[in-house]
């Protein structure tokens, strides 16, 4: 699989789990405590980002874009409609999950958040062969990157919403694998990337543009 890469799109930030101890969560709640607990836990008071040094910021605002990017494109493919049976399924599901890791971000960055760029992804999100092999390579490139940039991070409640972060998407990249006919688990080890090394592969795609559009029965530039 090529490398990735987000230059273009980083910018300062910081992560803030949005969970409720209320006796009974619903699913958006309980999908956003999954980041990584509240925003006491992270050491966020009134003030989004507070208390995160500014390479944490950093590395947690790179986060959010890969966020950006998964949910737009799990979002678009609900939207166009065209796939069918646990291709859909699992579009709607990791799409709803994607979604909560991105408002999770928002909820804790405030104003420091990177606004979400504009996508085009080239038809990849109307056939669905081509979904699920995009879909494998963003959610391998995310494992990756979360992987990378854990062992960076200064504060351990920033590390350890980070690690619950890596979980879920472990859980998306072998669910995608198994729907794809590849091997969710083939390797005993797996290597992490770095932020330049994703920041390739991400830019590589062509997906990010100033002039969003779909049109059908186009080839996509990336599926891994």
């Amino acid at each position: 699989m090529e490398e990735l890469s987000f230059d273009r799109l980083d910018a300062d930030g910081a992560l803030r789990e949005a969970a409720e101890r209320a006796g009974v969560m619903s699913r958006g709640t309980f999908l956003a405590s999954a980041l990584g607990g509240t925003a006491a836990l992270l050491g966020v008071a009134a003030e989004p980002a507070a208390g995160q040094g500014a390479s944490d910021v950093a590395i947690l605002n790179f986060a959010l874009t890969l966020e950006y990017l998964q949910s737009s494109f799990y979002t678009e493919a609900e939207r166009m409609g065209m796939l069918r049976g646990r291709a859909a399924e699992a579009a709607e599901v990791v799409g709803a999950v994607e979604r909560a890791h991105v408002k999770a971000f928002h909820d804790v960055l405030g104003s420091k958040a990177d606004p979400r760029p504009s996508f085009d992804f080239q038809g990849t999100t109307e056939n669905q062969n081509a979904f699920l092999k995009t879909a494998v390579a963003f959610e391998d490139l995310s494992v990756e990157a979360y992987k990378g940039q854990a062992p960076r991070l200064q504060a351990k409640a920033a590390l350890a919403a980070a690690l619950s972060i890596h979980s879920v998407e472990a859980r998306h990249a072998a669910w995608m694998r198994y729907l794809f006919g590849v091997e969710p688990a083939g390797r005993a080890f797996d290597q992490p990337r770095s932020k330049q090394q994703v920041t390739r592969v991400v830019n590589s795609t062509n997906f990010i543009t100033s002039s969003p559009s779909t049109e059908r029965k186009r080839m996509p530039s990336y599926t891994g």
